[in-house]
């Protein structure tokens, strides 16, 4: 019996809301399910769907399923997708009423998805069908994601003209700026054909804006080994492009909600933060090590046991909450070894930098010690989070090349 489901009746309107994806409760025959979102694509869907039949029966035999989520389209897509279910039984087959957008349709779809394997690809065979043959490999060697990029080795664009590559790289370029930690994971962010395991993404909120999934799978997911396969991007054979203005807006809107989300902003605030607590305790100790009143040992004796005590109490927090997208990718207390050994170094150089300020300031230029030793702190707190955002707590992913082989 042909599996029709009108979004309407099964998700309601939701625009703008997270969505999960969920996990499997038990283990499923389905190895892979590939989600096609469509909109007017009736010239080339039968096409597509044939030649991923085809190519997957190779691979999987009886162990994928095709997922086509159609906004509806006036073209009867979906119609047409509908009236090749008999001849393919593993096709599914989703007419949305009451949402739009490309990122949303293919949630939607991973959401009544049984597959280990989630995946995207656009259908309007400007992805190659074939592609999935060198996809497929990747997932079995331990990948998280796969992704088929331009950019890469064997990859490219078939007759893009000057502009539509300069705003290609232009929209790259923002993210770069925007997302550096994101952006910087793959050679292609950009793109709209990859596959994701299903526990890297399973119960995660996830709010994409737009057309670029990809981002919000890089940006939230727990990826850590990922592949790369390069692939020519076609040009349409039929239809228009669906790039328009508003995409670029929500492209753009996209990136924004992240960053604030997710990006440095955030974690440079819970770093300062974490910093002043370190503070205290420098100052505390320092005061009572230091002071002729307390202990009165020597300055700069008291000043390093200050600034080891307030290093152990910023990585602890730091660790637990500044960085806690980055820690739950490194699970274990050898990680955390290996964390704590990379700040400490970084901050003892930050530590020889306080030092020699502290010591300038006071006994160069007058200034009370507990004075000077605020404004040292200050400047090397930049310091600290630069260094130890891009090492110590750098993400932990594995580069996975075609051959399968980990770097």
């Amino acid at each position: 019996m042909p599996h029709v489901a009108p979004a309407s009746s099964t998700h309601p309107k939701a625009s703008g809301v997270p969505i999960q994806i969920p996990s499997l409760s038990h283990p499923s025959p389905v190895q892979l399910s590939l989600v096609i979102p469509t909109y007017n694509e009736a010239s080339s869907i039968g096409s597509l769907i044939r030649q991923l039949c085809a190519h997957l029966d190779a691979i999987l035999p009886g162990a994928y399923e095709l997922i086509v989520v159609d906004d509806n389209s006036p073209d009867y897509t979906a119609k047409l997708a509908q009236e090749l279910q008999e001849e393919f039984p593993q096709l599914k087959v989703i007419c949305r009423q009451g949402e739009r957008g490309l990122a949303t349709a293919v949630l939607r779809g991973w959401q009544v998805a049984r597959g280990e394997v989630l995946g995207v690809m656009d259908g309007d065979l400007q992805h190659p069908p074939e592609i999935v043959l060198k996809l497929w490999p990747l997932m079995q060697r331990g990948a998280d994601l796969v992704v088929g990029s331009r950019y890469v080795e064997s990859g490219g664009v078939s007759h893009w003209n000057l502009g539509r590559r300069l705003v290609s790289r232009g929209a790259q370029a923002i993210g770069l700026v925007l997302l550096p930690g994101v952006f910087r994971r793959v050679s292609d962010p950009l793109s709209g054909l990859f596959l994701v395991r299903r526990q890297a993404i399973a119960g995660i909120p996830l709010s994409p804006k737009g057309y670029k999934l990809l981002i919000e799978v890089l940006a939230r997911g727990r990826v850590t080994t990922i592949a790369e396969v390069g692939y020519i991007f076609q040009e349409r054979q039929n239809g228009e492009s669906k790039i328009q203005l508003q995409t670029c807006l929500q492209y753009l809107h996209h990136l924004i909600h992240l960053r604030f989300s997710l990006g440095q902003v955030g974690s440079f605030l819970r770093f300062s933060t974490v910093g002043l607590s370190g503070t205290v305790v420098d100052m505390v100790l320092l005061y009572l090590l230091h002071d002729p009143d307390n202990l009165g040992w020597d300055l700069i004796t008291s000043k390093l046991i200050a600034s080891e005590v307030a290093i152990l109490n910023n990585f602890l927090w730091n660790d637990l909450w500044t960085f806690r997208h980055v820690t739950r990718l490194q699970p274990g207390l050898l990680n955390r070894l290996k964390r704590l050994v990379k700040f400490n170094v970084i901050c003892l150089i930050g530590l020889f930098l306080n030092s020699s300020l502290v010591i300038l300031l006071t006994e160069r230029l007058g200034i009370h010690y507990l004075l000077a030793n605020l404004i040292a702190i200050g400047i090397v707190v930049f310091w600290n989070f630069y260094l130890n955002s891009k090492l110590s707590w750098k993400s932990a992913e594995v580069k996975l090349d075609p051959r399968g082989d980990k770097s």
